[in-house]
């Protein structure tokens, strides 16, 4: 297929070659010939070629140009007395369809662009909870506990015995006791108080509220989850001691999570807080809506880019924390002056496009890009709206300008 290709690239260019410019050049030569004398005819493609009639090129089937009497060099009006830049070509109608020739008009709209970016799913520091020990005790019995296992609320994770509890539980059940008909404000108060003395301790209000209807103290405490979510960490292990203030459990509630997404610093004056996103699946491609949060991006230091927070709800917890995912970012780009992306010959040194002026004769003309989408580049300097380019076959166009301009 490549030699195919490459074939049929061959066969294009030489019929440009063939068929480039003659009527632009010959209506022009024909008014000056009126006027002054020609010496003789030469090939503009190989000046050593020579002819005392006009005509075209054996070699290459391009029109001859005139030498005039007093002049040495080729008669075709110079870039300075026709506006064009040197290397301008004439093509005609027939030859821009051969080789598949596509003017586009330069524009000035608002675009959009979509900016993509590598993602990391983080739970959100305000629904991570901690699951803390107040009192001194030893670890009775785990089940379903490990860590990344998904947990319903009130769902029991583990029991302990704590020798604290036994007398506030004491308290607490004597409290109700003496209060059996209606409560006093004094009698609320004591229930109140060895309520929070509980609570303070450690124990759920779900296994509170137990001991209250059975009148029983408990055998242990149960370490009860405070909210649906994941475990991300666990600390306990069956007969393991404990001590105060020690974390059992972290819990992250993940219906809603972060997604930090790291993007180039010249895109982030594009995106603001409450902006759509998407955040796309690996696995399947499901797509979440997300917005930009409210607080501000991050600068990497030294590294050209800034870290994004996103905000995505997530159904059945299909996010999961670390997990990465492909986002994007549409955004709305100011007004500005852009081409088609195929217009741009880009050498590295020269950034160019081929601009018309009518009767098929195209003019190189250097330019100043700027942003660039996918389908379209902008223009800062070198173009106004409204002018024709070259969209398609540029390569082409461009091989005999440059050729044009050498034989000059």
């Amino acid at each position: 297929m490549r030699i195919i290709s490459l074939a049929i690239l061959f066969i294009a260019t030489v019929a440009l070659a063939y068929r480039l410019g003659p009527h632009h050049q010959t209506s022009q030569t024909e008014g000056i010939e009126t006027k002054r004398h020609v010496l003789y005819y030469v090939d503009p493609m190989h000046p050593s070629y020579k002819s005392d009639k006009p005509g075209t090129a054996p070699d290459c089937g391009m029109q001859l140009e005139p030498v005039y009497a007093g002049k040495t060099e080729n008669a075709t009006p110079s870039s300075e007395s026709t506006g064009h830049s040197g290397g301008a070509v004439s093509i005609d109608e027939a030859t821009q369809q051969l080789v598949g020739i596509r003017l586009a008009t330069v524009e000035k709209s608002a675009g959009a662009r979509t900016i993509r970016a590598v993602g990391r799913v983080l739970p959100e520091d305000t629904r991570v909870y901690a699951i803390n020990s107040g009192v001194d005790g030893f670890i009775r019995e785990t089940g379903g506990d490990s860590v990344g296992t998904v947990v319903a609320k009130d769902q029991k994770l583990a029991a302990y015995y704590a020798p604290d509890f036994i007398a506030a539980a004491s308290g607490f059940l004597a409290a109700n006791e003496r209060v059996p008909g209606a409560v006093t404000n004094e009698g609320a108060r004591s229930i109140q108080n060895y309520t929070d003395r509980l609570r303070n301790l450690g124990m759920s209000d779900l296994q509170i509220k137990r001991v209250a209807a059975t009148r029983q103290l408990p055998e242990s405490i149960d370490i009860i989850a405070p909210v649906s979510g994941v475990i991300l960490a666990r600390n306990v292990s069956p007969g393991q001691h404990f001590g105060r203030d020690m974390t059992f459990y972290q819990i992250a509630d993940l219906s809603r999570v972060w997604v930090e997404a790291e993007i180039y610093e010249q895109d982030a004056p594009y995106l603001h807080p409450g902006g759509p996103a998407q955040v796309i699946l690996r696995d399947d491609g499901r797509r979440l809506p997300a917005r930009i949060a409210d607080s501000l991006p991050q600068s990497n230091l030294g590294s050209g880019t800034v870290e994004l927070r996103l905000e995505v709800n997530n159904p059945r917890t299909i996010l999961r924390p670390q997990m990465k995912v492909d986002v994007e970012l549409p955004v709305r780009l100011t007004p500005a002056v852009t081409v088609p992306l195929d217009a741009v010959i880009d050498s590295g040194a020269h950034t160019r496009i081929y601009v018309e002026h009518g009767g098929g004769v195209f003019e190189p003309r250097e330019v100043q890009t700027g942003q660039r989408t996918s389908d379209t580049v902008e223009i800062l300097k070198g173009v106004q709206p409204g002018e024709r380019v070259v969209a398609a076959s540029t390569f082409l166009v461009d091989s005999e300008s440059r050729l044009k301009a050498q034989a000059r």
